[in-house]
């Protein structure tokens, strides 16, 4: 009652916004981006002609940029043949494959969504999965996870998808009747060897959902709370520049390699893929010919491809082109391109709409020069890269109403002196070492993401991270980028990413495996994240000090607190 009660009027509309929008969001009684629309009607807090522009901010169009040049991607296939040259390279060792498959799905989420990279990778690794141990599975084991996988499913609201691998159990029953004697070495060999292959099955599909939820911090335009990140930065801290998209790369990319190859080695030993005690162990020729099955299948989809097609050539080049420029236009170490043209023209949204502009009018075929000296040549339409058509049904245009309603939410919050609100009650805080605080801020926010959208988690975190900073007298960047990286850290749980939910619907995974690998996972992206704030974020964000940007934020939010508590205070 005193939470509800003890805010001034203004305030205290728009904290019932965003406790109502919280509501809304973490139990989705209605779906993620209508809730979004919410700010619109904002109670009197703003008017809409400020709030509105908060849907189509620059940060709003990087985003689309990415979600165009990744729908360009898919449209030609060129993510495929990334994937199966990468698995070509590695090897078919299943250590290996699960290596394969990380390093894979991570730089495809680098780009794509989330998302849409687990869908894409998992038919590929169930294809490789089958050639090397086969479509059967003992009808008992496969009973008795079935009936645990749909109670999990049923509880946890989640789309069942059949498998083969589950209608091929249940139509080979009738030969197990037929099975011959064998003695009891044989049988308990078979029993290690199908406990190896459904481990196996387990790492491959649960190492695919890790690897795009790790892979997405890498870039801003990976995953949705990085942009929302970058909004709300421009919103409280308008001067502050250390934060694109060259920066953000140097510091989450040698994060996520060093995050991924720990995960490699966590999921591989815990499933078998790297096995301690009989690493000199000579390989049986059941697995022998099974893993060169698996070279066959890989090597087969991908002549499938057929040569390299132009438009995947020319789809590389612009994708190519896309990152060097964005990496390049300000890289903070030294001057960028952007330093060639008037300060303030040319941001990360510029650069990316010119890439993705370049698309809708592009040839897919290689165009004939001899046809502008042909009279008779016949006048044909040219298909470009991409069409506006594809683009409309492929690009989740629900996320851009949900960047939209987290930046209105943000301005809400500034402009009716909620956040300073909030940041006036966090004196208990104010003694904790900011080392600790990281450590504290990342592992709640990693929890509560479990059970929430991470784009909704970091909506709601982050204003009260920006205030908790100035009144710890840190960089407020020292606790939002923790905040913002730990919503992608949500691995124990299939309802946390949609990812997660994806891989286990394919009939394979129980909650239990999901528990167990994502518990250390969560406790091994605290400490990691931790340690990258501590070491080599320092340097590239400027951490060490309170900067003069957030120094002009606290000031003012200082006077607009005193402002609050006399106009209270003459309240009462």
């Amino acid at each position: 009652v005193l939470l509800f009660l003890s805010p001034p009027l203004q305030e205290g509309r728009c904290l019932y916004v965003i406790l109502l929008m919280s509501l809304y969001w973490c139990t989705e009684a209605l779906p993620l981006a209508v809730t979004a629309l919410l700010p619109i009607k904002k109670l009197g807090i703003l008017p809409s002609n400020k709030v509105c522009p908060q849907y189509f901010l620059d940060t709003n169009f990087l985003f689309l940029s990415g979600l165009i040049m990744a729908s360009a991607i898919e449209e030609w296939n060129l993510h495929r043949r990334i994937a199966l040259r990468v698995l070509m390279l590695v090897g078919v060792q299943p250590a290996r494959l699960i290596l394969g498959m990380m390093l894979t799905t991570s730089f495809l989420s680098m780009w794509l969504s989330n998302t849409a990279s687990t869908a894409m990778m998992l038919p590929i690794a169930n294809a490789i999965l089958k050639s090397l141990f086969g479509e059967k599975e003992t009808s008992k084991d496969m009973n008795r996870e079935n009936e645990e996988h749909q109670a999990s499913l049923q509880q946890n609201k989640l789309y069942t998808v059949p498998t083969e691998m589950q209608f091929l159990a249940s139509t080979e029953d009738k030969d197990l009747t037929e099975e011959k004697e064998i003695s009891s070495d044989t049988l308990s060999d078979l029993k290690k060897e199908e406990e190896y292959k459904t481990n196996i099955w387990k790492g491959f599909l649960i190492s695919i959902p890790y690897a795009a939820s790790i892979g997405g911090t890498a870039t801003l335009t990976g995953t949705a709370p990085n942009l929302i990140l970058l909004g709300q930065l421009k919103s409280y801290f308008p001067e502050c520049d250390v934060v694109n998209f060259g920066s953000w790369f140097m510091f989450a990319f040698p994060l996520m390699l060093i995050f991924l190859l720990l995960g490699w080695l966590w999921i591989s030993i815990l499933y078998g893929g790297i096995n301690l005690r009989g690493w000199r162990t000579k390989k049986s020729n059941i697995r022998v010919d099974a893993e060169a099955r698996a070279r066959e299948v890989i090597k087969e989809d991908y002549q499938k491809l057929g040569p390299t097609k132009f438009a995947e050539q020319a789809i590389f080049f612009f994708f190519c082109i896309f990152a060097i420029m964005l990496f390049s236009r300000d890289p903070k170490f030294i001057p960028g391109w952007a330093s060639l043209f008037a300060p303030g023209f040319i941001s990360d949204a510029v650069t990316g709409t010119t890439i993705v502009i370049i698309l809708f009018f592009f040839p897919s075929q290689k165009p004939s020069f001899r046809w502008w000296f042909d009279l008779k040549a016949p006048n044909t339409e040219t298909q470009p890269l991409l069409t506006w058509k594809k683009a409309q049904e492929t690009v989740p245009w629900n996320i851009i109403l949900l960047l939209g309603g987290g930046f209105a939410m943000a301005k809400g919050c500034e402009e009716s002196g909620l956040s300073v609100w909030i940041g006036g009650r966090l004196h208990p805080l104010e003694g904790v070492p900011p080392a600790v605080a990281v450590i504290l801020i990342t592992t709640v926010i990693a929890l509560f993401t479990e059970f929430a959208s991470n784009t909704a988690t970091i909506i709601i975190f982050l204003p009260v991270l920006a205030e908790l900073a100035i009144r710890l007298k840190v960089n407020p960047l020292y606790l939002m980028i923790p905040g913002t990286i730990g919503c992608s850290y949500a691995f124990m749980l299939p309802v946390s990413t949609p990812p997660n939910s994806i891989a286990f619907s394919s009939g394979h995974l129980l909650v239990k495996d999901m528990a167990r690998t994502g518990l250390l996972m969560n406790l091994m992206g605290v400490l990691l994240l931790s340690l990258a704030m501590n070491t080599w974020a320092k340097s590239i964000f400027q951490l060490g000090t309170f900067p003069a940007w957030a120094n002009i934020h606290a000031e003012n939010a200082t006077s607009i607190l005193t402002d609050v508590e006399n106009v209270t205070l003459s309240a009462l």
